[in-house]
């Protein structure tokens, strides 16, 4: 508005009466939409706005808020206004009201209680999945160290009776596996005592790279080939190698189980990795199995939940705890052409250093 109008606006008795109001407010005809009168309040919060002169152009200028019906925030200012709207027969003739109250303070706090909401489920999680873990951890360190004992002894007995190569590589590989089992667990039980996990600078070629070696076998066995396909220059992520690794291996064996029934010309999985829109590393498991329903979808990650017969149900929740635990997060969508992605993002080393 210009002074000469500003100050004949401010004369009215309409301009008057919008300025006793302890909020914004401003008065468009509404026959044609133009600013008729508005308070200081309302200068103050949309004056800079180009558009704010005609109800459409402060209406289009404003950014609305989604799921929240009649909120929207002032984009130059950066600051949510509840809008209420109401007409009214004045002097100037039929006018829309407009009375914008900030509700910034609100929002934020609300933000605040949904993100100490989501914290305390967090930790109620961790701690369910903590107790189960440290459970089988006292469980099956016993019998793995026995286990990579026995293996030591028969390389040992191997090697002295000059018996044949393959046997020693079957007994190589089988030990290689006990022991990245027992790191696991050692892992595992450092994350119960809610110790910081031991974060490094990893690639996500070595940690995928040991994950498939590990199941290569499994998958020779059902004629399913990995497919390893790495985004170029992808960035070192920050995290515990062998959660990690654990994380990988559970989502890669859980696609490699869903394609069991799958017609083996069909099968195909593969592990990709790109940065995403926020700079993190993103992780993806991608098979073509038979997928989930709406209710499992709803299920996937809650404790104790299974599709198979012989599951505990406790697998995918362990994994988004220490995803969590990285601050990266899981998640699950359906595959194009049918199957099922699972994925999980990392935090970048760069963005650590």
């Amino acid at each position: 508005m210009s002074e000469a109008r500003r100050r004949k606006a401010a004369a009215s008795p309409l301009a008057s009466l919008l300025e006793a109001m302890p909020f914004a407010q401003a008065a468009y005809a509404a026959a044609d939409g133009r600013l008729v009168a508005a308070n200081a309040r309302f200068e103050e919060a949309f004056g800079g706005l180009g558009g704010h002169a005609t109800r459409q152009g402060l209406l289009d200028a404003l950014d609305a808020a989604p799921g929240a019906e009649g909120e929207a925030r002032a984009p130059h200012t950066r600051r949510w206004y509840a809008l209420h709207w109401g007409e009214a027969e004045v002097a100037e003739g039929r006018v829309r009201v407009l009375s914008a109250i900030d509700v910034s303070e609100r929002r934020e706090a609300l933000a605040l209680h949904r993100r100490q909401q989501e914290k305390l489920l967090s930790t109620s999680r961790m701690m369910s999945v903590g107790e189960m873990a440290a459970t089988l951890a006292h469980e099956l360190n016993q019998p793995l160290a026995a286990i990579v004992n026995y293996l030591n002894g028969s390389l040992r007995l191997v090697g002295q009776a000059g018996g044949p190569a393959q046997v020693e590589r079957a007994l190589v590989a089988a030990r290689l596996q006990a022991e990245h089992a027992s790191a696991v667990i050692a892992r595992v039980r450092e994350f119960v005592r809610a110790r910081e996990p031991k974060r490094d600078a990893h690639t996500v070629a070595d940690i995928a790279g040991n994950v498939i070696e590990l199941l290569r076998l499994e998958a020779e066995r059902l004629s399913l080939r990995i497919e390893l396909a790495l985004a170029p220059d992808l960035p070192a992520v920050w995290a515990d190698r062998v959660m990690i690794e654990q994380v990988l291996l559970n989502l890669v064996k859980n696609a490699i189980e869903a394609m069991r029934e799958v017609p083996a010309g069909e099968r195909e999985l593969r592990v990709q990795a790109r940065v995403d829109l926020d700079g993190e590393v993103e992780v993806l498991v991608l098979d073509r199995g038979s997928g989930f329903s709406d209710a499992e979808r709803e299920q996937l990650f809650s404790p104790f939940f299974t599709t198979k017969s012989d599951g505990l149900g406790i697998g995918l929740s362990i994994c988004r705890s220490i995803i969590e635990y990285h601050e990266g997060r899981l998640f699950f969508e359906g595959r194009e052409g049918g199957g099922s992605v699972f994925g999980f993002t990392l935090p970048s080393a760069a963005n650590r250093a």
